[in-house]
């Protein structure tokens, strides 16, 4: 159980932090900036679940459902990037040092939600412009900070040699996935129109 007595120990005053495993490191160290992207992207699939629940769409019977499903699904993924930034934060991890960590059925969940949100969608024939809507323009921010997440938990294995399991990286590829279609069943069942790449505006 976490117990927060106080919020400031002045332990990191000199720039330093400590990782799960009780090692002091610099908070500038690259699984400290990994684990900080997780917390960022938690942050803004926050801000897809406030817009969620105050578009105008989702009064409707049909926007209700969808809203209820899709913030139930938001929420499990809130409590797993927990898990997640408390495995990143443990660098023994691989080792199975983390009690907290993803999951092989976490990312079969993720792939299931994307199938069943994708198959309601029309096929792409042009990229989608970040917009869409409130919940749209939120998701399709969240998609970007996972990316970025991504991007950090790699070069933490590549650049930084730095062991990281392989469920933490595949589960960051599928939610950035999953993002992508919510932004895009979010517009179409919130009743936003999307914004499509125009490639025929300079010809």
């Amino acid at each position: 159980m976490v117990y927060i007595h106080k919020v400031y120990t002045k332990f990191g005053d000199q720039g330093e932090t400590m990782l799960a495993s009780g090692d002091t490191v610099p908070k500038d160290s690259p699984r400290v900036a990994a684990y900080g992207e997780v917390d960022e992207l938690n942050a803004t699939i926050g801000l897809v679940r406030v817009e969620l629940a105050r578009d105008p769409g989702a009064t409707s019977e049909a926007g209700q459902r969808f809203a209820a499903r899709l913030d139930a699904t938001l929420a499990r993924v809130q409590q797993e990037l927990f898990d997640l930034g408390a495995e990143l934060a443990e660098p023994r991890a691989t080792e199975g040092k983390s009690r907290l960590k993803i999951h092989d059925e976490d990312i079969a969940a993720l792939e299931r939600e994307i199938d069943d949100l994708n198959e309601k969608l029309a096929p792409l024939r042009s990229f989608v412009l970040p917009g869409g809507g409130p919940v749209g323009a939120a998701a399709h921010l969240a998609r970007t900070v996972c990316r970025r997440a991504e991007r950090r938990a790699v070069a933490l294995v590549r650049r930084h040699q730095q062991p990281v399991r392989g469920q933490a990286l595949r589960y960051l590829n599928r939610l950035s996935d999953l993002l992508f279609v919510v932004a895009r069943a979010a517009s179409h069942e919130l009743g936003h129109a999307e914004v499509l790449w125009d490639q025929s505006r300079k010809r």
